[in-house]
């Protein structure tokens, strides 16, 4: 019984036998992460950060072009950016279901299920003693975006909080008025925190709503969906965070989980994010 419970002791506390930085398999999945260890990483627990790339893209172009492993490595969390489960080109797109890809293509079931793909991620992470389960974390581009933003609808209790990068949602547009989105396809299991990132000068994924058929409501309509879901009680306050950046904050929000949109003026389709200020955010909360 004793040697029993040393060798449990013993198997809970092994270091993470992932050892560099690199592209690795996740357990059974037939399928691998990119991962980017921080600079100090002693192979204990840490934060984990999913970068979701946009639609055509890949993980490796998503870490580089974010830089988000600079921020990994003066803070200590580790990043897995993966590809989407559907081929496209030379890249992947994600499979969030009733959602065409930019293909127009509509996933079926034989596409790869990347929901339940990224909850075997996070639970092969916490097995063997790399992530801190209550310290998981999602960001992501445009189609990556979108595929944060369906994670915080369908996998809320996976995630401490999100940041959606031109590409915030709330659930689909609702079909009989496509400037707001449907309430019956985003329900989460719990609050989540989000912080979205956008520019005013985007035109693919417009914050005034319109562009592609999964698009169509504005930033606005979805920061006040996700600020309804989240129970928040106060109104949205705007500020200037920046000579060309503002930001509107819901508040007073159940379990503290506020909803944050910044904007920055000028700013285009891409990856205009402050990532020392999403980090700041999202490293505030953690799951229960």
């Amino acid at each position: 019984m004793c040697l029993a419970i040393l060798a449990l002791a013993g198997a809970a506390t092994a270091a993470c036998p992932v050892t560099q930085s690199g592209a690795i398999p996740v357990g059974a999945t037939g399928r691998s992460v990119l991962v980017h260890l921080p600079s100090n990483y002693d192979g204990k627990p840490a934060p984990v950060v999913f970068l979701f790339h946009g639609s055509g893209g890949t993980g490796a172009e998503m870490l580089k072009g974010s830089k988000l492993d600079d921020t990994a490595d003066r803070h200590g969390f580790i990043v897995v950016a993966p590809d989407g489960g559907i081929p496209v080109d030379k890249g992947f797109v994600w499979n969030i279901p009733g959602v065409p890809t930019v293909t127009g293509k509509i996933p079926t079931a034989v596409d790869a299920d990347d929901v339940a793909f990224v909850a075997a991620t996070i639970d092969w992470l916490v097995d063997q003693g790399c992530a801190d389960r209550s310290e998981v974390y999602a960001a992501g581009l445009s189609g990556g975006g979108r595929m944060t933003s369906w994670l915080a609808c369908v996998a809320a209790d996976r995630f401490a909080a999100v940041a959606p990068v031109v590409g915030l949602r709330a659930g689909n547009p609702l079909k009989s008025d496509p400037t707001q989105p449907d309430p019956k396809t985003c329900h989460p299991s719990r609050p989540m925190p989000i912080i979205a990132f956008a520019g005013d000068k985007d035109t693919t994924n417009p914050i005034q709503g319109g562009g592609a058929g999964y698009w169509q409501y504005t930033m606005h309509a979805a920061e006040q969906r996700w600020a309804q879901i989240n129970g928040c009680a106060q109104a949205p306050v705007t500020t200037w965070v920046a000579a060309a950046v503002y930001e509107e904050r819901y508040s007073g929000c159940r379990a503290d989980a506020d909803v944050v949109g910044r904007v920055t003026v000028g700013g285009t389709h891409a990856w205009v994010v402050d990532n020392e200020a999403m980090w700041a955010f999202l490293s505030k909360y953690h799951r229960n």
